[in-house]
């Protein structure tokens, strides 16, 4: 059994075939769908996927930061009424991305922290997206060490001293298609890494592993990474499937 740690199977990418795109997952071993939120546009489509899958199908509620806009302080409104309405397993995605632009930098930074708080509160894992923003992630997560916090560092891609400095703050690392990449860099130290400290992901529809890079991604392809990480640890891709699953059991309580 497989476990796909942060897929966004509500997108608009999968609008013509999710039934489709599902069922191919399903038969490639990956029962257990852990799905990031972006914004609250996006809720009914969260809510109606989890209607349709709802052994399968497990929710986060979360303000992704590239999404932190003019009106933030509403869609915050909206993700803390989700976290007291429904059942959510996770706060996510969540965290800062400087990559695009850093004018709502201050604000990022603001939603992650209150949202870092909510999942303290009640006592539920978040899921981190981090792109150019290393130092800025891990200053906001120092001044929360010693709390219960812990969770997923999403689409992991830094060095490995900020693995270690990760894993050391209670986050496992998310490891996804970037794994397959020839210039993804992370499997040059990843067996440096014990795989009780790794879940696998897909991010789909974005980030698609080797041999469907540069195309949508979808869930069924969590199996490749996991093939990826069976040759870095010299193991079996069943031995992967193993310990991945039990780790993410443990990191959401499902």
């Amino acid at each position: 059994m497989l476990t796909d740690t942060h897929t966004h199977l509500y997108s608009e990418a999968f609008d013509e075939d999710q039934k489709e795109m599902m069922q191919r997952a399903i038969e490639a071993g990956v029962e257990r769908f852990f799905v990031p939120a972006i914004d609250s546009a996006y809720t009914p489509a969260m809510l109606e996927l989890k209607r349709k899958y709802p052994e399968n199908v497990h929710l986060m509620a979360g303000l992704h930061p590239t999404h932190v806009k003019d009106n933030y302080v509403e869609e915050l409104a909206h993700v803390k009424e989700m976290l007291g309405k429904e059942e959510y397993v996770a706060v996510g995605e969540i965290g800062i991305d400087l990559y695009w632009s850093d004018e709502f930098k201050v604000q990022q930074i603001e939603a992650f922290k209150t949202q870092i708080e909510w999942s303290i509160e009640r006592e539920l894992p978040i899921a981190i997206h981090c792109r150019d923003a290393f130092d800025e992630v891990f200053e906001v997560l120092e001044s929360y060490r010693g709390t219960c916090l812990n969770g997923i560092f999403h689409c992991f891609t830094g060095t490995f001293e900020q693995a270690l400095l990760a894993i050391e703050l209670k986050m496992s690392l998310g490891i996804g298609g970037v794994a397959t990449f020839k210039n993804g860099k992370i499997d040059k130290f990843l067996k440096e890494i014990d795989l009780k400290h790794i879940v696998l992901e897909t991010d789909a529809p974005y980030l698609a592993p080797v041999p469907h890079r540069g195309k949508r991604n979808e869930s069924a392809y969590v199996s490749l990474v996991a093939q990826k990480l069976a040759e870095i640890y010299d193991t079996s891709i069943e031995h992967v499937a193993e310990v991945t699953t039990l780790n993410s059991t443990k990191i959401f309580g499902v």
